[in-house]
């Protein structure tokens, strides 16, 4: 995420900037899973991981003086976000598909599934 390294940062600004990253990593994460145990689609995911980025860009800019508004560094984050958010998704809906529907699919992957024979 932005300005992650600065010449002028202390041990517990470090320290903060870890813990707002695994923090928003963790919420991307969950947010996928979430979307995944409702049945929703991808469009939810989406849509969450757009709102987690802005909020990632408020707590940059709250706790660490980044950018308030910054193209670049919202696209940043929002990709990130979203590979961690469908990552998520994808291994909480190979679960349900292979538990649920046990007799009709098998797992290929921890992302994937596939019909047996």
């Amino acid at each position: 995420m932005q300005g992650l390294f600065f010449e002028t940062d202390t041990v517990v600004r470090y320290f903060l900037r870890g813990i707002v990253l695994l923090l928003g990593f963790w919420t991307a994460w969950r947010s996928g899973k979430a979307a995944a145990e409702g049945w929703n689609g991808y469009r939810e995911v989406v849509i969450y991981a757009v709102l987690l980025a802005a909020a990632m860009q408020f707590l940059h800019y709250a706790l660490f003086q980044g950018p308030f508004i910054n193209a670049f560094y919202f696209i940043l984050d929002l990709i990130l976000l979203f590979g961690f958010a469908l990552a998520g998704f994808r291994i909480r809906r190979t679960r349900q598909m292979v538990q649920n529907y046990y007799w009709l699919y098998e797992p290929t992957s921890a992302f994937s599934w596939r019909k047996k024979d």
